[in-house]
């Protein structure tokens, strides 16, 4: 890949166009140049003899594939990077994560959660992520995170998109005062309601708990995105509730539910009921991958679950399924870089999403379909007219992408590159078989 400028010395150090040269966008066959003037895709398509526009920067892809932003439609940046090895989560589970980070969360300063999850959005920017949705603890007994997400917010405005979820971690029922936390920081500033109505004490709570989180996105206007069913207990059917509520108040299109991971367990009647109420109230899901796999069935017996919501089941009856990092060595995740490639990839592994036309569309879950579930509309996509967001990766077609999780070579923001990474090679030495290695070399 080559890069040159047709810039005179003088000229403004951010030109008004780019020309990528020979890029291959998923699903043609063909590449194609890609034209970028004020910020904006100009013109996509076959390439041109005509040259490069007077002061064009122009950038050879030479054949490599060009994707739109990465979207994290589920993380949690208040926690990112407090994993305490004096104060682990033992058993693995979701409850005692949520004990540790009760403990964690009272000895975290505002300063500490904004220098981590800076720290952690640097890391998704350099992966190709420009689109963040993040749940945010605003219990009365958390930290101010809101007050340092806010900033952080309005600090990476312009490169990356973050949108804050009001999660009320503790529920809204089993504590005093979570109901009028979650109205505050709605008041603050949040954009999105969120929830976790697996966690109260009864199922009637569970339902009122659902009921009063509507209440309060109808009462700001605003979408909501609560954990749901978040457990391996196959009675838990509180999408379903969710689903009708958001039918009879008219919230179709506005609400996303993360993690489902009780789906994995539904006879195979329930799951297509379950589904199909999903697609009607046009409710999207994001799994989780890496922290289902991780928390999911720590009880069962053999052959243990998967965990992880039936990708494929709900993809099929039209359910809009899109994926989340969602932790960051935290008390949930001892692991994780804030890479939504390695997410996908380990989605596609976990939901049996291998066959080659479920490879090549994998990397949608966490590009348009978290757009979608973002609502980001025509702010995302590779479309003439639209914002010139896009990442190039260094790999020859998404499942290349998905084997290889490569080098993100250019990752451009409204024209403008914003981060940029070396594809890394490795080189045997001596005895056998000595000389670069290149595991794209089959090609």
């Amino acid at each position: 890949m080559t890069t040159r400028s047709a810039r005179g010395a003088g000229e403004a150090s951010e030109p008004a166009q780019l020309v990528v040269r020979n890029a291959r966008l998923a699903g043609r066959t063909e590449t194609v140049d890609i034209l970028v003037r004020d910020g904006r895709f100009a013109r996509i398509g076959a390439p041109s003899d005509r040259g490069a526009p007077v002061a064009a920067r122009v950038v050879d892809a030479d054949g490599r594939l060009v994707v739109p932003p990465f979207v994290d439609a589920h993380m949690h940046l208040d926690s990112a990077l407090t994993l305490d090895p004096a104060d682990p989560n033992r058993s693995g589970t979701l409850r005692e994560g949520i004990a540790v980070w009760g403990r964690g969360k009272a000895r975290l300063t505002g300063r500490q959660i904004h220098r981590n999850a800076r720290e952690v959005l640097r890391w998704m920017v350099a992966a190709g992520t420009l689109h963040v949705r993040c749940h945010v603890d605003v219990g009365p007994g958390a930290p101010d995170a809101l007050s340092a997400l806010a900033d952080l917010r309005d600090e990476a405005r312009g490169v990356c998109d973050v949108q804050l979820v009001a999660f009320p971690q503790d529920g809204l029922l089993r504590e005093p005062g979570q109901r009028a936390a979650l109205r505050a920081a709605m008041s603050r500033g949040c954009d999105v309601v969120g929830g976790i109505p697996h966690y109260e004490r009864t199922p009637q709570d569970a339902e009122r708990h659902v009921r009063e989180i509507f209440d309060v996105a109808q009462e700001f206007d605003a979408d909501l995105d609560p954990h749901c069913d978040e457990t391996d207990d196959p009675g838990s059917r509180l999408a379903e509730v969710v689903a009708r509520e958001a039918l009879a108040r008219g919230w179709q299109g506005r609400v996303a539910l993360g993690h489902c991971t009780a789906m994995a367990a539904y006879p195979p009647d329930v799951l297509s009921s379950a589904a199909g109420l999903l697609a009607r109230a046009d409710i999207a899901v994001v799994a989780n991958p890496m922290v289902n796999a991780v928390l999911q069935g720590r009880g069962d017996p053999p052959p243990v679950r998967r965990g992880m919501a039936p990708v494929r089941q709900l993809l099929e009856a039209g359910v809009t399924v899109a994926y989340g990092q969602d932790s960051v060595l935290d008390a949930w995740l001892p692991l994780g870089t804030g890479d939504m490639l390695a997410v996908a990839q380990l989605g596609a592994l976990l939901g049996h999403l291998t066959g080659y036309e479920q490879l090549a569309g994998a990397l949608d879950l966490v590009t348009l379909a978290g757009a979608r579930v973002m609502r980001l509309g025509e702010r995302h996509g590779i479309v003439e007219g639209r914002p010139a967001d896009f990442v190039l990766l260094d790999a020859r077609d998404p499942v290349e992408a998905l084997r290889l999780l490569p080098a993100r070579l250019r990752v451009v923001r409204h024209g403008r590159e914003v981060a940029r990474t070396s594809s890394p090679r490795g080189e045997l030495i001596g005895g056998f078989a000595p000389g670069p290695v290149d595991l794209g070399r089959h090609r």
